[in-house]
């Protein structure tokens, strides 16, 4: 996994709007499998290859869900970071994902309200030039300790 900038927290006193963040990584095999243990879906589209063969995808897909997973690990490591609240996602999913493509998830500043603490991210993931996946969400973010 590849990722523009160290993990950590960006408190709301600096956060601006138009600042992005991404990850990218490779979604494996083994990724699809422990994901449908870990969520209990085990749909054949994402775990059986003659199964999915006869689909509408034409093939194994990862699950949708697995990918906006990695809109919450820039949103959670990044940007804001940790101790950033999920208040709501919006998601729309555009293409699929398939074992082996590399996923890039971007999340970018698009509005702020500091007296709410509240900021509002468009997000999105790639497949190379393929939007996968759209959307935006709204969080809670860190603020700065008063002593």
């Amino acid at each position: 996994m590849t990722d523009n900038l160290p993990r950590g927290t960006i408190v709301i006193e600096d956060l601006e709007v138009g600042m992005s963040r991404y990850l990218q990584k490779q979604v494996t095999d083994a990724d699809i499998r422990r994901f449908a243990e870990l969520s209990t879906d085990h749909n054949p589209v994402h775990l059986d290859d003659a199964y999915a063969q006869d689909s509408i995808f034409e093939g194994r897909i990862a699950h949708g869900m697995l990918t906006a997973g990695l809109i919450s690990a820039v949103i959670g490591e990044q940007l804001p970071g940790h101790g950033t609240v999920y208040l709501g996602q919006t998601l729309k999913f555009m293409a699929p994902v398939r074992p082996g493509d590399t996923v890039r998830a971007e999340v970018t500043v698009d509005s702020i309200d500091r007296a709410k603490r509240r900021v509002t991210l468009v997000t999105s993931c790639r497949v190379g030039d393929t939007v996968v996946l759209k959307g935006e969400a709204v969080v809670l973010a860190p603020c700065r300790k008063i002593d």
